[in-house]
């Protein structure tokens, strides 16, 4: 019999909390994401009945994250912007109540972890998964392992040029309109247009506004880190129209300057969906319970 793992993506809206041993039969249950007391309440409440045959716990959380083995706060969500989730410390509650080891990183990376494993990131050592929609946040896979340096990566946070004809104030509360989260997120669009991203019909003007703050934003990434894919998810992207304008965009922006055929030739294979659709993260999260 396969050994029994949980995982949790921990998010703003909701924590989803998986238990099984791969993505072929983890059972899933959704928990809304209200306070981190009465979460993790109902969290430990799906949990606890399995804690006899869970052998470890993966979380992959919203963040930032204190990924510092070294550090009094490991393990806790730090300065998020997420009310009343400031110092909350995950891995401690969670790792105390159910006595398994407990393997946490961020949201994102999880996310990157499961498509490296089963998803559109197979095969390959560097890449990166964004994630767009009620943030924006990256995941960095270089030379076969997760990018974390100083904290982790902070891609819904890099500086962007604002578009000349864009008078938008910017919804990050730390950068308001100078970063990618400000410009491009789910709820920047909403607040923009009045009107929430899944509502706007595919002709609307939006489309091709997030469609150039997108590319510009990857094509930041590409010459940084010089991935061999870029994997698109989150909510925002599953507009129909959303991907091939960004790719054409890319193509556009970086203007013949990276001269690789996987780009020049190939952008529909470079710039792709994620294989694992929107269980990217739990799945990661499971992969990260089994690597702790």
């Amino acid at each position: 019999m396969s050994a029994i793992y949980g995982a949790i993506e921990a998010g703003g809206t909701k924590f989803i909390c998986g238990l099984g041993s791969s993505p072929d039969d983890l059972q899933l249950c959704r928990v809304p994401t209200t306070t981190p007391e009465e979460t993790l309440s109902q969290v430990l409440g799906f949990f606890t009945q399995h804690k006899i045959t869970m052998k470890a716990l993966g979380v992959a959380s919203f963040g930032p994250v204190d990924l510092n083995k070294k550090s009094a706060s490991y393990g806790s969500i730090t300065s998020t912007p997420k009310p009343g989730w400031a110092n909350t410390d995950l891995v401690g509650v969670l790792s105390s109540r159910l006595e398994i080891p407990v393997g946490v990183d961020t949201d994102v990376n999880g996310a990157a972890l499961g498509e490296s494993v089963w998803g559109s990131g197979q095969g390959l050592t560097d890449f990166i998964y964004l994630t767009v929609g009620t943030g924006i946040g990256g995941g960095v896979m270089v030379n076969g392992e997760l990018l974390h340096g100083l904290v982790h990566p902070e891609l819904g946070h890099i500086f962007l040029p604002q578009r000349p004809d864009d008078k938008y104030s910017g919804k990050c509360p730390f950068h308001a309109n100078q970063c990618f989260e400000g410009l491009a997120s789910g709820p920047a669009m909403a607040e923009r247009w009045g009107v929430a991203a899944e509502n706007l019909p595919e002709n609307h003007e939006a489309w091709k506004m997030q469609a150039w703050y997108l590319a510009r934003a990857i094509c930041s990434l590409v010459c940084s880190y010089s991935p061999q894919r870029i994997i698109l998810g989150g909510g925002v992207m599953e507009q129909e129209g959303l991907l091939p304008m960004v790719r054409r965009e890319v193509l556009s922006a970086l203007n013949g300057y990276v001269q690789h055929e996987a780009i020049l030739n190939n952008i529909e294979s470079y710039i792709v969906p994620p294989g694992l659709g929107n269980r990217a993260g739990v799945v990661g999260a499971l992969e990260l319970a089994k690597r702790a």
